[in-house]
């Protein structure tokens, strides 16, 4: 990770090095954390973040799933990421807000500890790497099952939550693979460790329903809309893993991982290799968070934007 020259903490502008906790901050501990993961791209208007504002309600509606009441507005934490942005002078990025419990009280509850939050920005390619995206990557189904809703939100991205991934992960990687694919409790196919999949049949796009216990992913929700807009047939359908096995084309999709095509599942090649109607989805949603679309400018926010202070903080 290469270090920018800002942090946004608790709603002021900190050098790099000195964006610091404690060591026993209750989130250290008990995982107690909201965190969005949201990238900003080259245009050409100038450094754009992708789709911010949904990034920011999510943020917040997982927050209200855990109890956590945040101290800062939307629109406080909007302009701190736009703000940080065009402070560290980043072009194409990628963006970390996280709200936690901080140092104050040990101990499984976390409501007398106050809430702090920082945002990060730094340089990071596809998360999948730019081979991945071009060729394609290996998956493999995990027999770690994905966190089932009666445990734990699956909706919310709590930092809890990912032990569940970060076991799946470490399983693919050890086996030789890159991603892994993880299933719910009654066998359906949920998403990957941090992205959410989708399968081509026959012409038809499908993607997990939210009861299957995916996150409902911002670029998955591109995604569809690209799908729609391009007469691409879609429908949100559960599915097992042998109908992973049978596809003619399957596609991850994540701000980390963008659209990132799967050339095998468990040492099985899917389809003829080609993955056309995931290289289009692919082409239009680069072309779209770059800035070169009109019709999804909307999903655009400005680093350019003018400054905006609530309540005396940046």
């Amino acid at each position: 990770m290469k270090p920018t020259k800002k942090i946004w903490f608790d709603g002021q502008m900190v050098p790099w090095d000195e964006a610091k906790v404690h060591v026993l901050t209750h989130a250290l501990h008990y995982g107690y954390s909201i965190f969005e993961g949201i990238r900003a791209n080259s245009t050409p208007k100038g450094p754009a973040i992708f789709r911010l504002k949904e990034h920011i309600k999510r943020m917040g509606m997982g927050a209200r799933a855990y109890r956590m009441q945040l101290p800062y507005t939307e629109e406080q934490l909007t302009q701190g990421c736009l703000n940080l942005v065009r402070e560290n002078g980043l072009n194409d990025c990628y963006i970390r807000p996280i709200m936690f419990s901080s140092y104050g009280e040990m101990g499984v509850n976390p409501m007398k500890n106050k809430v702090i939050g920082a945002i990060a920005a730094w340089e990071w390619g596809s998360y999948l790497g730019d081979e991945g995206m071009e060729k394609g990557i290996r998956c493999t189904v995990s027999s770690w099952a994905r966190i089932d809703p009666r445990t734990l939100p699956p909706h919310a991205k709590c930092s809890a939550n990912y032990a569940n991934s970060i076991l799946a992960k470490m399983d693919a990687l050890s086996s030789g693979f890159d991603e892994a694919i993880m299933l719910t409790t009654s066998g359906l196919v949920g998403e990957g460790s941090g992205e959410n999949i989708f399968r081509v049949k026959d012409g038809i796009l499908t993607t997990p329903t939210k009861t299957a216990g995916v996150l409902e992913g911002i670029t998955r929700d591109s995604v569809i809309q690209i799908a729609k807009d391009n007469g691409i047939p879609f429908k949100e359908e559960d599915f097992l893993r042998e109908d992973l096995y049978s596809a003619d084309e399957l596609f991850l999709c994540g701000t980390a991982a963008n659209v990132t095509p799967i050339r095998e599942i468990d040492n099985r090649v899917i389809g003829d290799g080609k993955f056309p109607m995931t290289k289009k989805i692919q082409q239009t949603y680069l072309d779209a968070i770059h800035g070169k679309i009109p019709k999804y400018e909307a999903w655009l926010s400005y680093a350019s934007t003018p400054t905006i202070y609530s309540k005396g903080k940046p």
